[in-house]
C-alpha cells in the first residue's frame, strides 16, 4: 500500500478550496431553468447543469506512477424538455462532459439523450429514442442527485450498451405506484463484431411499499423529503452477441446480465438515514477467456460485483446549508483468466447543500485496492484519490 501522506495534504488543500467556493456562491439565487409556453398545449423547459471537479490521484497514467492533479468539467449539459400535448412529451440533452480531463480540452458537443415519451396512463407509458438503460438502479439514479460524489465508474453500466441505448421502452406504475415494471427493446451490440445483429432485451421490476418511486429515474437521496424503501430486480439479455472464436467467426455466444438492489431512506427527528446496495452479474458464456476471442469484448462481460452505500443528513442547517455524510464500499470480481483485475473501492465524503441539489459542494476521499497489483501498470496498483466537486443547476 502506498504512503498516503501526499493525498492527505491534498485533501486539506481541497477542503480549504471548498470553503472558499461556498462563501463565494452564497449570494447566488438558484433558479431551476426557464419554462416557455408553445402554442395552446406545448411547453418547453430549458435547463443548464454544470459539475466542476478538482481531483488529486496517486498516479498519472498506466506508465507513470507520479501524483496528478486535474481540474475538469465532469458534466456540462443543456437540457430541453417538455410536452407537445397531454399525450406526447420530449427530452433532449446536449453534453460536453469531461472537458479538460487529463488535458483533453475543447470536447465536442453531442446528444446524450434524445427521445419522445407517450403517456397513455400511469400504468402504460412509452419512451422512444436514445435514453438511459433500464437495467441498474445506480445508472437510473440521476447523476445530478446522487448520494455519493458519483456512481460507480464501471459496474453499474452494462457491457455492450453502457449507460444509454437506442430503442423503445414500455413502463408503468401499478397499485398506486407500489409496483413498477419496465420492458426495453434496444440495439445493444451492433456491427461486424456481433455474431448476429439481434436486439437487446431488458426487464426491470421494483416494489416500493412506503412512499413510491414513480418516475423512470431514481434519486440517490431524497434529502429527507420522502420515506423510501424500494427493492428492485432486473434482467438483461442479447443473443449471439459475440463469437467465442472470433478468428474463425464461429461459436456465437449469448450475453446475460442480472442485478438486484435495495434502497432505504428514513427521515427522523435526529436526521435522515440512507442505505443502498446492489449486486451485479454479467456473463457472455466465458467468451473472453477463449484464446481466439474478440479483442473488443469488454472485461465486464465476465464480472460479479456489488456495492453498499450509507448516508446521514443532519437535521438542521450548518451555516448557509445542510451537511450530509456518506460512505461507499464497492467490490469487483472479474472472471478473466489472462489478468487479475479484482479490486475494491472504499470512499468517504460529504455533501454540503447550499440550495439543495441545485447548488452544492461535494468532497470525497477514495482508496482503491487490487487483489493482485500489476508492477508494470501504475493504474492497477493500490492508490488513493481525493476530489472536490461543485454542482450548479440553473
Amino acid at each position: 500500500m502506498k504512503n498516503n501522506h501526499t493525498a492527505k495534504q491534498s485533501v486539506k488543500r481541497l477542503q480549504g478550496l471548498a470553503g472558499g467556493i461556498a462563501l463565494a456562491l452564497m449570494p447566488v439565487v438558484a433558479t431551476a431553468g426557464a419554462s416557455i409556453q408553445v402554442g395552446e398545449q406545448g411547453v418547453l423547459n430549458i435547463n443548464y447543469a454544470l459539475q466542476v471537479w478538482a481531483q488529486f490521484k496517486e498516479f498519472r497514467s498506466a506508465t507513470d506512477s507520479g501524483d496528478s492533479f486535474d481540474t475538469f468539467l465532469r458534466r456540462n449539459r443543456i437540457t430541453f424538455s417538455g410536452q407537445y400535448d397531454d399525450l406526447v412529451g420530449y427530452y433532449a440533452q446536449i453534453e460536453a462532459g469531461s472537458d479538460s480531463r487529463n488535458g483533453n480540452d475543447n470536447r465536442s458537443l453531442y446528444y446524450r439523450d434524445a427521445y419522445v415519451t407517450l403517456d397513455y396512463s400511469d400504468s402504460t407509458r412509452f419512451i422512444i429514442g436514445r435514453f438511459k438503460n433500464t437495467f441498474s438502479r445506480e445508472n437510473l439514479e440521476a447523476c445530478l442527485e446522487p448520494l455519493t460524489l458519483d456512481r460507480s465508474e464501471v459496474i453499474s453500466y452494462t457491457p455492450f450498451a453502457g449507460t444509454r441505448d437506442t430503442g423503445v421502452a414500455m413502463w408503468g406504475n401499478l397499485a398506486d405506484a407500489t409496483f413498477q415494471y419496465r420492458i426495453m427493446l434496444a440495439d445493444g451490440r451492433e456491427g461486424e463484431e456481433a455474431a448476429e445483429d439481434s436486439p437487446r432485451f431488458t426487464a426491470r421490476f421494483h416494489w416500493s411499499p412506503l412512499d413510491p418511486e414513480y418516475d423512470y429515474g431514481y434519486r440517490g437521496t431524497y434529502l429527507g423529503t420522502s420515506r423510501i424503501f424500494t427493492v428492485g430486480v432486473a434482467y438483461d439479455y442479447q443473443p449471439n452477441v459475440a463469437y467465442a472464436n472470433y478468428t474463425a467467426r464461429s461459436n456465437p455466444v449469448d450475453y446475460t446480465g442480472i442485478t438486484a438492489d435495495i434502497f432505504y431512506e428514513e427521515p427522523t427527528a435526529s436526521g435522515t438515514y440512507t442505505l443502498s446496495g446492489a449486486y451485479f452479474e454479467y456473463d457472455a458464456d466465458d467468451a473472453i477467456n477463449n484464446s481466439n476471442h474478440d479483442s473488443a469484448l469488454p472485461v465486464t462481460t465476465q464480472l460479479e460485483a456489488s456495492y453498499f452505500k450509507v448516508g446521514y443528513l443532519f437535521p438542521e442547517k450548518m451555516g448557509a446549508g445542510r451537511l450530509q455524510l456518506f460512505a461507499r464500499h464497492e467490490t469487483s470480481d472479474y472472471k478473466v483468466t489472462s489478468t487479475n483485475l479484482d479490486q475494491t473501492w472504499s470512499s468517504i465524503g460529504a455533501n454540503y447543500y447550499i440550495d439543495g441539489q441545485r447548488l452544492k459542494i461535494t468532497g470525497e476521499v477514495t482508496q482503491v485496492a487490487f487483489d493482485e497489483e500489476d508492477t508494470a501498470d501504475a493504474s492497477r496498483q493500490d492508490y488513493g484519490q481525493a476530489t472536490i466537486g461543485l454542482q450548479l443547476i440553473f
